[in-house]
């Protein structure tokens, strides 16, 4: 199948980010177009991964609709051929959606259940994560004793994120949005992880996005629970104490920490098997989350 790198469609191009294509629709709505391009610690790849746009879209969608009961997102639900040429619309089917424009807000949400990445080097190096103090004697991958949330920046592209603490996102968003932004990633994760749990999938930790309508109501957006945006781990096989398989694109990252390489542009290439094993990685996630 077609992949695609780049979309070049008739509305206003807002801005290319690391993934999405952000379209103006008009005053009140944008288009955003899942690509197929990869990023990994902040950096864009040449090499896309097949279907990857399609794949995260389905996957957002999902969980947007089984979310909306904790808050609401920004989908519309408008058809794409009512902003698109029938052409266009065909083009982008599966991988755009019309969504409400909203306030970002200057943090993204990220909430851990298990010890990995970042996290678990920060706890070796401080015996904390994030500056929240955890128990001696915690494995790789090992649950955490209770879920915790660690916020950061939001990067321009091509910058890395910064972890922030949570009196720093209440100097960002003021006490009551940082409080409130806090308590709902942590709900949005516990079903969540309850969810995938049932479906044989370990949700190891995630990001969410919010942003404000025009009532100042706060908003989920972007992409939600996405194995762009989260670590899934199979149930099946999880020891604590090893880097478990994974669903998403930590075989990417597995990869790169092999190499030579500063995490800043230019990113290096990736062999072809590597990202094979990556779009079948997306492919099964899709068919374990989405199954009814």
């Amino acid at each position: 199948m077609h992949t695609f790198f780049n979309t070049n469609l008739s509305l206003p191009l807002l801005q290319r980010g690391k993934v999405r294509d952000v379209y103006e629709v008009d005053n009140s709505r944008l288009l955003m177009v899942a690509t197929d391009r990869l990023s990994a610690f902040d950096v864009v790849f040449d090499e896309p991964i097949n279907q990857k746009g399609v794949i995260l879209t389905s996957i957002s969608n999902h969980w947007f609709d089984k979310t909306r009961h904790i808050i609401s997102n920004h989908l519309t639900n408008d058809p794409l051929d009512s902003v698109l040429s029938a052409s266009e619309a065909n083009l982008v089917k599966g991988r755009a959606v019309i969504v409400k424009k909203l306030k970002p807000l200057a943090v993204e949400a990220i909430v851990r259940g298990y010890i990995i990445g970042s996290g678990w080097k920060d706890y070796q190096e401080t015996g904390s994560i994030c500056g929240i103090p955890l128990p001696n004697g915690l494995v790789l991958a090992e649950q955490l004793p209770e879920i915790i949330y660690t916020p950061s920046t939001k990067a321009d592209m091509g910058d890395h994120d910064a972890n922030i603490d949570f009196n720093t996102t209440v100097s960002i968003l003021g006490d009551s949005l940082a409080k409130l932004v806090k308590d709902v990633s942590i709900e949005i994760y516990k079903f969540a992880a309850d969810y995938a749990l049932q479906r044989g999938i370990i949700i190891a930790d995630t990001k969410f996005e919010f942003g404000l309508d025009e009532n100042n109501k706060l908003t989920l957006m972007d992409e939600v629970l996405t194995p762009d945006s989260s670590r899934f781990w199979p149930e099946k096989g999880y020891i604590p104490g090893s880097s478990p398989k994974s669903f998403d694109k930590q075989i990417i990252r597995d990869y790169l920490e092999t190499l030579d390489w500063n995490k800043s542009p230019p990113a290096p290439k990736l062999p072809l098997t590597i990202v094979e094993k990556t779009a079948d990685k997306y492919t099964e996630v899709q068919t374990l989350l989405c199954k009814e």
